[in-house]
């Protein structure tokens, strides 16, 4: 028996090795009972993306719950984890349930639980659910028909690839875009976000836009050293294509670059977004960020005279602020974004229509509007370094930051520490590192900001060699 654990963004494991139809089953059958101690009618919108084996594990899933006498919404297709949680909202469901495994490498695949109210389940509400899987499936699902789950309507065919371009199209000044001059690309990764994408805008240039389970095997998260190809595609075109939007395995996450094909990082989409819904849009509400965001959106929150409140990583936390105050922005650093109007859940694909329509409703290009959000911030770069280490070193690593005994990295000084999730060592008022063992991989990860990316890689060399010797 495999100890199933859902970790800081759902179960995720190695396809046939752990992430089996029988594991698939255990997480299932113990969702159905949780559902039906807790609603009285549940019903269910599932769906897979484009990982490989993500159709079998669908229909699993729904010849478990279809059989425990719960209705299923089934996605036709693959989906994205945002398209998930909208159906779920619409279809006033109980719960969403996505197959994926986000930005984790192609050997992988997860589990992720989405709340009736369009987000991730709330960790208490997962807690549940996990303690009582099961030590064995007690189902034998090849002798459930699933088309006779369809025919006595248990199971229903949805699609919500429209329902989400529809939304899209409620939401935008698509005219706009389209009719702004502006060329823009499109990287999907492989992953789900494609189709959007081509049905939306049929003249977007596209890279990876085909299905492919394996991803070439390159791990689907939109970070630079991942997006190598597509920063070239940009930089080849000779500032002829004005912004570059790329998204993750299950496109809830997003990488963007600029006419030069320079990665934007997250901080900076987070500031641009937060000017442009305050300023255009002429809205208001609370900005809720993960710790490992900068500390620059506080800047930016004080001159718009908005409250902003920092969390533990993973976006669930941030989710369950959504739910219940006035939020305007949620974010992490990791390219996970959500923002009032939509649903509170990341969407990439919604962050760089975002993006497009400022640059297009604006006249300026990306980096004219960064020069403006730094007249508010002051300028910055922020770096990371992801260290795959063995697990005693990083367990080592995470005790003596618990002992409190890094007082410096190399001629960085520790003038203060803050320790909301992970370590965060700041040496001034504009520098800092921060120290994190991951909640969803082997690894430890590093990040620092500085007023340059030249500082901010100095700063996690030094690190590196600190944590390493």
């Amino acid at each position: 028996m495999t100890k199933i654990k859902f970790g800081t963004d759902g179960w995720r494991a190695i396809i046939a090795q752990d992430f089996t139809v029988e594991n698939v089953k255990r997480v299932t059958e113990a969702t159905a009972k949780w559902l039906k101690k807790n609603f009285k009618e549940p019903s269910v919108v599932v769906g897979h993306d484009c990982r490989f084996a993500g159709e079998l594990f669908v229909e699993t899933i729904a010849k478990v719950l279809g059989h425990e006498g719960i209705h299923v919404y089934m996605a036709k297709g693959f989906i994205s984890t945002p398209m998930i949680s909208l159906g779920t909202l619409r279809k006033k469901a109980s719960l969403g349930i996505v197959i994926t495994a986000s930005h984790n490498p192609p050997s992988y695949n997860g589990y992720k639980l989405k709340g009736h109210f369009g987000g991730p389940l709330l960790p208490d509400k997962i807690q549940e659910i996990e303690d009582i899987i099961p030590p064995k499936s007690a189902l034998d699902t090849e002798s459930i028909s699933l088309t006779e789950l369809v025919r006595n309507k248990m199971v229903e065919v949805i699609d919500l690839e429209t329902m989400y371009c529809d939304h899209v199209k409620a939401n935008f000044d698509l005219d706009a875009i389209h009719k702004s001059g502006l060329n823009f690309a499109y990287d999907a990764m492989y992953g789900a976000g494609q189709n959007v994408i081509k049905r939306l805008f049929p003249e977007v240039e596209t890279l990876h836009c085909d299905y492919n389970p394996s991803f070439m095997g390159q791990a689907p998260e939109p970070i630079h050293k991942n997006l190598l190809e597509f920063s070239k595609y940009i930089k080849d075109a000779k500032g002829d294509i004005a912004c570059g939007l790329a998204t993750d395995g299950d496109a809830d996450r997003i990488g963007l670059y600029d006419s030069d094909g320079n990665f934007v990082d997250s901080h900076h989409i987070i500031l641009l977004l937060i000017k442009y819904l305050v300023e255009q849009k002429k809205m208001t509400g609370k900005v809720v960020t993960a710790f490992s965001v900068t500390p620059r959106v506080l800047k930016m929150c004080k001159h718009f005279k908005l409250e902003q409140e920092t969390v533990k990583i993973g976006f669930k936390h941030i989710a369950a602020i959504m739910t219940t105050e006035d939020v305007l922005l949620g974010g992490e650093e990791s390219g996970g974004i959500a923002v009032k109007g939509h649903i509170p859940e990341r969407d990439g694909i919604w962050m760089g229509l975002i993006i497009w329509e400022f640059m297009a409703k604006s006249g300026k290009t990306l980096k004219q509007l960064i020069k403006e959000v730094y007249e508010i911030t002051g300028s910055f770069a922020f770096e990371r370094y992801d260290l795959h280490l063995k697990e005693e070193l990083k367990n080592e690593i995470v005790e003596n930051c618990k002992a409190g005994k890094m007082k410096a990295f190399g001629k960085y000084k520790v003038e203060r520490m803050e320790d909301t999730d992970g370590w965060k060592y700041f040496f001034n008022n504009d520098e800092w590192l921060m120290i994190r063992a991951s909640g969803t991989e082997p690894v430890l990860r590093t990040y620092a900001e500085s007023s340059s990316r030249e500082n901010a890689f100095a700063i996690l060399d030094e690190a590196k060699k600190v944590l390493l010797n």
